[in-house]
């Protein structure tokens, strides 16, 4: 292409627009995030939400032609969760000295997470579809989407409730860490990843890698505990 024009041509009519907008975005969100020492306020994600939806909102695009183009990149969702195994399979060792605590903090926290949804949805009165849709919120997207829907929740209320999970979680964490003087990062690392999924988990290991490795893995097997655990709690309650 001889000019810069010709370039925004053929992007504007190609879903690639989309795509390349949201690849700018979230680099201008890591450069804004960097340029605050990683402040937990300037979470890359949040950016990038506000970003990409101002502009959507300015231009009167609907999400779906949005998607056309963001799609590419939700597919790598899949693979990058699946990634998780392979400082897993590095830090075996590390990982195995703790795995009778993860254990422990795995099943509390999939049932806390479940539970208290459960009773405050029911004490507001929450419809059954909107409750089910809150109920697999701290699990990784792809999966709590799809349990959402195959017990009859709602899947885009689950994703929404899901991205806002994983950001409120990787706000609070670092302070709240902070706050109660837990300085081991194997346990802070899977506190975040097993309450605030992918969002968390990256937050985690912009801290410490440590803090990322057990993120990374309490993610994992939180994706697994929640598929266990939802289906359950609906049979029996609802």
């Amino acid at each position: 292409m001889k000019h810069p024009a010709e370039l925004w041509v053929y992007l504007s009519t190609s879903p690639l627009l989309w795509l390349t907008l949201t690849l700018f975005a979230w680099i201008f969100a890591v450069s804004i995030s960097v340029r605050l020492n990683r402040h937990p306020l300037a979470n890359p994600v949040l950016i990038s939400i506000v970003v990409l939806s101002c502009t959507l909102q300015l231009f009167g695009v609907p999400y779906q032609k949005f998607f056309e183009g963001a799609q590419f990149i939700h597919f790598l969702l899949g693979p990058a969760t699946v990634a998780i195994a392979v400082p897993l399979f590095r830090q075996w060792r590390q990982v195995r000295q703790a795995l009778v605590p993860m254990v422990a903090a795995l099943i509390v926290g999939s049932l806390s997470a479940a539970l208290s949804i459960m009773l405050m949805g029911s004490w507001a009165g929450l419809p059954r579809d909107v409750l089910i849709s809150f109920l697999p919120k701290s699990a990784t997207a792809g999966v709590a989407m799809a349990i959402s829907s195959s017990l009859g929740g709602n899947p885009s209320l689950t994703a929404v409730l899901v991205v806002l999970t994983g950001i409120v979680g990787a706000l609070v964490v670092t302070p709240f860490m902070n706050a109660m003087r837990i300085k081991n990062y194997a346990a802070r690392g899977f506190a975040v990843g097993l309450t605030s999924h992918g969002i968390g988990t990256a937050r985690a290991f912009d801290v410490d890698r440590t803090a990322g490795l057990f993120a990374g893995i309490a993610m994992a097997l939180n994706a697994i505990a929640t598929s266990l655990v939802v289906p359950l709690l609906v049979r029996l309650f609802l």
